[in-house]
């Protein structure tokens, strides 16, 4: 056997024998492991990390101080015309889970299940639930008071979660956007990048270091509290992923977070004082 494999299931090469990339059994090598991993991070959260360090840059450049400045999560994309602009957000919504697609793919072809080898699948819905429910209501509200404090020290953007128009289908897309933000991060980000790294041969910590600097990189637009409080919650959640072996109480906790922002946003913006808007 190569000495460059990783202990991942056996694919089935034609002819019998080991392919290119493969050892001995059909195993992929590591740096099959690593070009697919780059690839996914490629498509994904990688690629956001870098849109959002370019944005951070330009609201650091920019006259005027972070707090002065908005990032909008989720807004209109065909202003006046509803139904064109409800097509645009199932189209973005759905090609932003192409990539969990792809890691499903990828962990099929170790045999290992497909998803269900990092615990998004249905065998536990109460566990799921009721983990990510409290999970939800500890991260969330710290995560609140980070942000307004990190806004009023003049170190965030202010964040605008959504600015949507007043439509019937304003709700539903909301809570759509936000289960498909926990779906691909928690995916993504903990349980297909732990299990890589690991089969890479990375230690523990450094692959907590290393999914927890990812989570933060990419939420860096919303200014310096962005990316440090979520760079708190990859931590927790790699800590907690690590001693519940399943992602779906991660997903479940994160779609709960966002939603909440998301869905709250649009009922108490203009309402409450402590609120900041754009």
């Amino acid at each position: 056997m190569q000495s460059d494999t990783s202990p991942v299931a056996d694919a089935d090469v034609p002819g019998g024998g080991p392919g290119p990339g493969t050892g001995a059994a059909g195993e992929p090598s590591r740096s099959i492991l690593r070009s697919e991993t780059l690839i996914v991070l490629a498509l994904s959260l990688g690629a956001s990390a870098v849109s959002a360090l370019i944005s951070f840059v330009g609201s650091l450049t920019k006259p005027g101080g972070l707090k002065h400045q908005a990032a909008t999560l989720n807004g209109s994309h065909a202003p006046g015309r509803p139904w064109l602009d409800l097509a645009w957000q199932l189209f973005g919504i759905a090609t932003a889970l192409v990539p969990v697609v792809l890691v499903a793919h990828f962990l099929l072809r170790e045999r290992a299940g497909g998803l269900r080898a990092i615990g998004f699948d249905r065998r536990r819905p109460g566990f799921d639930l009721s983990r990510g429910a409290g999970l939800a209501a500890v991260i969330g509200g710290s995560g609140l008071l980070l942000y307004l404090g990190a806004r009023a020290a003049g170190f965030n953007l202010t964040v605008v979660p959504e600015a949507l128009p007043a439509v019937w289908w304003k709700i539903p897309v909301l809570i759509a956007s936000a289960v498909q933000n926990a779906v691909l991060e928690e995916v993504v980000v903990v349980g297909y990048l732990l299990r890589r790294l690991g089969q890479l041969g990375w230690s523990p910590m450094a692959a907590l270091a290393a999914s927890a600097l990812l989570r933060g990189s990419y939420h860096l637009y919303q200014g310096v509290g962005g990316f440090v409080g979520n760079m708190v919650m990859g931590v927790v959640f790699v800590l907690l992923y690590r001693r519940w072996g399943r992602v779906g109480p991660l997903v479940a906790a994160h779609a709960l977070i966002d939603t909440v922002a998301f869905v709250g946003y649009a009922v108490l913006a203009g309402h409450v004082g402590w609120l900041p808007t754009a």
